[in-house]
């Protein structure tokens, strides 16, 4: 409660009606250009806040490059989007209004000006803020409805507030499999020497692996340091999301070597809901997450983080570590996670690209040293 309490800035109190401003805002298309796109387009509350796509799509079916995380909990972020380009919920409902590839207006006045000639808007803006609406106060209204966002009535809550029954023996094997052998404590709890029943992230950026293969991460690294300007929080935001240099991740907005490629951890409260996965959205079960972290991948990744490495997990470990996932579910969203674990478990059944039971197994693979060479970097082959 006190974490609640505290994350609201002393600038931005809570109240309920801005609250509910807030809220008819994030379902408003009259955000975008066009009108096509509201903030519910890609963070749907029927899928706990996400919107099932591999990556999103904007204003004229226009393609993003990142998977819509959800909303639930952002409160207590210590960093907003997956690579911590917005430091407050303010700072991150105002950058998808006018990216071009999400709601594309030209500018957070643009936006400003549309909504204010709604008669029903301009009336309570004035009523909770006293004075006509504006940019400051438009982003504040929207986060202040997704600040309200949050769950935590999961049957996992009621097991450990002493319901021994509240989840079954398998999630239970696999709540223990959680901080122990599948090495997750490592990223999804405040501090890896104690469990964490509570937020489920580190708060920090991790490269994983995921992407390496599929980009030149030295050649984009190297174009990022020389095109991005990492005080200029639009271009990054574009990079991010319009651009193959979202691959980089941290490392856009730090330049730090150490950084590239690593995202937030996210917080796992309705993970069974919000897939896919990973920020590409590039893996379609839990079992193929599970499959992604067993075999310790990212063997080429000269920076994977030091705590990859292969789990010898076996398919009944797996299945316990999702069982405890799953057990995440918040109330309102029971039905939907059987299904969807239904939908999973059948898939993971017939499709598994990820699994590799040889480097499960195996010893940790030697790790590239980073060699990153911007002088005398040779230029991609262009496709026949």
């Amino acid at each position: 409660m006190e974490a609640t309490l505290a994350a609201a800035p002393a600038d931005n109190l809570q109240t309920p009606e801005k609250i509910a401003l807030g809220e008819k805002l994030f379902f408003d298309g009259r955000l975008s250009v066009d009108g096509t796109v509201a903030c519910s387009t890609c963070h749907d509350p029927a899928r706990a806040f996400s919107d099932g796509r591999v990556v999103s799509i904007g204003v004229k079916g226009r393609v993003g490059q990142r998977n819509a995380p959800t909303i639930l909990s952002a409160l207590y972020n210590t960093a907003q989007f997956w690579d911590g380009r917005a430091k407050t919920l303010e700072e991150q409902a105002g950058f998808p209004i006018i990216n071009p590839s999400e709601m594309g207006q030209p500018s957070l006045d643009a936006a400003v000006a549309r909504i204010a000639a709604v008669p029903e808007h301009d009336q309570a803006f004035r009523a909770v803020f006293g004075r006509p609406i504006n940019g400051t106060d438009l982003v504040r209204a929207i986060a202040s409805y997704e600040r309200s966002q949050f769950s935590f009535d999961s049957p996992f809550d009621h097991f450990i507030a002493g319901d021994k029954n509240a989840i079954s023996d398998s999630a239970k094997r696999g709540w223990e499999l959680f901080n122990t052998k599948a090495r997750c404590i490592k990223c999804h709890a405040l501090s890896e020497e104690k469990r964490d029943p509570t937020y489920f992230t580190d708060n920090d950026f991790h490269n994983i692996g995921i992407g390496i293969i599929r980009h030149n991460v030295v050649a984009l690294a190297c174009k990022a340091e020389q095109e991005i300007d990492s005080g200029k929080a639009i271009d990054v935001d574009r990079a991010a999301i319009q651009s193959d240099m979202s691959v980089l991740g941290r490392f856009l907005i730090t330049k730090k070597e150490a950084d590239i490629a690593s995202f937030k951890t996210p917080d796992l409260r309705n993970v069974l809901i919000t897939a896919p996965y990973f920020h590409d959205g590039s893996q379609a079960t839990l079992w193929d997450v599970l499959d992604h972290y067993n075999k310790g991948d990212g063997m080429k990744d000269p920076w994977l983080d030091e705590d990859m490495q292969p789990l010898a997990l076996s398919e009944s470990e797996i299945d316990d570590v999702v069982a405890f996932l799953a057990t995440l579910t918040s109330a309102p969203y029971q039905q939907r996670g059987a299904e969807e674990l239904a939908r999973q478990r059948a898939l993971s059944r017939t499709s598994r690209p990820q699994r590799d039971t040889a480097r499960v197994f195996g010893p940790k693979p030697i790790q590239p040293k980073p060699s990153r060479d911007c002088v005398n970097l040779q230029p991609e082959p262009k496709p026949q």
